[in-house]
């Protein structure tokens, strides 16, 4: 099946089972359909199994079961929860998961699931037991159309997911090397400072606008691409210049004799569309086509991951620039080897433990607490390039909210919270140092891109519509050389929690004369008095900051 059959299959798919599914009458024929029209398997009866025995003090059933793909399916009634704890024919409590997670240690070792399901018809929860403490990725069935290919793992081996957020980041950050260089090529002197400034600018404003409109941001799907359509190429370089004034200026100081289709753009704040003074040069029919048809309306750009892409973005730099600024990316996988052990294990254990307290008075305070206690942790990358380090561990913080709001919500259509807004975590708690302006800029933009997910994902916790524009929040990361300024002005000491990140690297025999000196002014002896010759080590190191202990360097690689 080709990508627009199967988009067509899951829209018919996800259309057909609105609002229906009875446990025990409709679980075999939904799943059925699913593996069959969506995702072509043929020899349906010999793919999966429904109602397997397994033996524990009684005899119960797997509602289903994938031995290709090891996967195993706990499936509910419609609008059943799916996070809630059901009482078993034992007279045990457990969650679909906790109970699909017993019948799978009583099965043979190599019948064991690599993935479990849990459904109630209109969502998915999928746990990945290679992380078995993890959070589960959540697909609704209202977004199988744009999101099918993150059930792939039902019919293909291995983690296509995060395969495709890599496929889809990469192709973006192809999109904007096309813009990039078709850009460069109308500046009168792309070579000069100012002209070089202008360009990266512009391409993350145009980047922040596509992202927008296909992520809902800007209101109705596909506004950037429609606006830009009404004028010809003689016309869009004044087109984008008025549509970036719009964007920075309040509706009440707007002229009011606007253009409905300027005026329906709303006030995006932050300072990304301030009134800075950058060149926008003329456009071309080349690039009208490239923003109209292969970034706008071929591709989406939700589906991007705000980690991944900052440094793919980042990455149209030129490599000679790349390599003498000591850029590099990160992957997740190292990422989480840093955050994990240094703070987020710690985190994720202590709301582990406050899930169990069964005294829900006493539980909601302690969630309260520790919801409080994660707004006010602060997180510094004194060498953030594009952000990653901040982008991830912004995002991991997000999700243990969103548990934590999940379970003040239990279920409800009214959350809990005297705020206006559930969510307390902000992007305000995160600090950074690059010495290249481009990437300061890309930094923050993927923190913005990364905000409204999570925003979406408390969206469909709490049921309610939560306004992401204009921006309220900006990250702190600053355009500067971190072995000279000084780190205080960015952020006090004493307000610290965390010192992470991944100091670049640049081989001594490449690295210039300023850089070597920067080296020499840090490394000193016990008398103060510089090294000869110094060189950085390339290792990952991280740093933990407290009120305890001094800042101690951990060499993981």
């Amino acid at each position: 099946m080709t990508d627009t059959q199967q988009r067509a299959a899951a829209k018919a798919f996800a259309k057909n089972w609105k609002d229906r599914g009875y446990e025990k009458g409709d679980s075999q024929i939904f799943w059925v359909e699913l593996l069959t029209t969506v995702f072509g398997v043929t020899e349906i009866s010999q793919f999966i199994s429904f109602e397997d025995q397994v033996h524990l003090d009684h005899t119960s059933f797997i509602d289903g079961y994938i031995e290709k793909t090891h996967v195993m399916i706990e499936q509910k009634s419609i609008n059943k929860s799916l996070t809630a704890a059901i009482r078993q024919a034992d007279g045990s409590m457990l969650t679909p998961f906790e109970q699909a997670k017993r019948y799978s240690s009583e099965l043979p070792y190599s019948k064991r699931p690599r993935w479990i399901v849990t459904s109630n018809f209109q969502s998915f929860y999928i746990y990945d037991m290679e992380k078995p403490g993890g959070d589960p990725e959540i697909i609704q069935l209202e977004d199988l159309e744009k999101e099918y290919y993150r059930l792939q793992f039902l019919v293909d081996e291995g983690n296509t997911n995060l395969q495709r957020e890599m496929e889809v980041s990469i192709a973006a950050g192809e999109i904007v090397g096309l813009l990039y260089d078709a850009l460069a090529k109308q500046y009168v002197d792309s070579t000069t400072e100012r002209a070089m400034k202008s360009l990266n600018i512009l391409c993350v404003r145009i980047v922040f606008c596509l992202y927008a409109e296909d992520a809902g941001i800007f209101g109705q799907h596909g506004m950037f691409h429609d606006y830009l359509e009404e004028f010809d190429t003689r016309h869009m370089r004044k087109a984008v210049i008025e549509l970036f004034q719009v964007l920075d200026t309040k509706p009440e100081d707007r002229d009011p004799y606007m253009e409905e289709s300027l005026a329906q753009f709303p006030y995006v704040n932050g300072g990304l569309f301030a009134n800075e003074d950058i060149e926008i040069p003329q456009f071309t029919d080349e690039i009208r086509n490239l923003l109209l048809e292969k970034a706008s309306a071929d591709f989406d750009w939700s589906e991007i991951s705000p980690t991944i892409f900052g440094a793919v973005f980042e990455s149209t730099l030129n490599p000679e620039t790349r390599r003498s600024g000591g850029m590099h990316y990160t992957s997740i996988e190292n990422i989480h080897k840093v955050i994990d052990p240094l703070f987020l294990d710690e985190l994720k254990n202590e709301l582990k433990e406050i899930q169990q307290i069964t005294v829900q008075r006493t539980k909601d305070k302690k969630l309260r607490d520790f919801q409080k206690k994660l707004s006010n942790l602060r997180w510094l990358d004194p060498a953030s390039g594009s952000g990653n380090f901040l982008t991830e561990t912004y995002i991991s913080i997000r999700r243990l909210e969103n548990e934590v709001i999940k379970e003040l919500q239990r279920g409800q259509i009214t959350f809990g919270f005297d705020e206006s807004s559930p969510i307390h975590v902000s992007i305000d708690q995160f600090y950074g140092i690059e010495i290249n302006d481009f990437a300061v800029t890309v930094a923050k933009t993927a923190l913005w891109i990364a905000e409204s997910q999570m925003m979406k994902e408390t969206e469909d916790i709490v049921h309610m519509n939560l306004d992401f524009l204009p921006l309220t929040t900006n990250a702190f990361i600053v355009e500067g050389n971190s072995l000279q300024i000084d780190w205080e002005s960015v952020v006090p000491k004493y307000q610290v929690s965390y010192i992470m990140g991944n100091p670049p690297f640049v081989g001594y025999s490449l690295q210039n004369k300023e850089q070597k000196n920067d080296i020499l002014s840090v490394y000193v002896d016990e008398k103060g008095k510089p090294y000869k010759t110094a060189s950085i080590n390339p290792s990952l190191s991280v740093f933990c900051v407290s009120d305890k202990s001094a800042p101690a360097p951990l060499s993981l690689f």
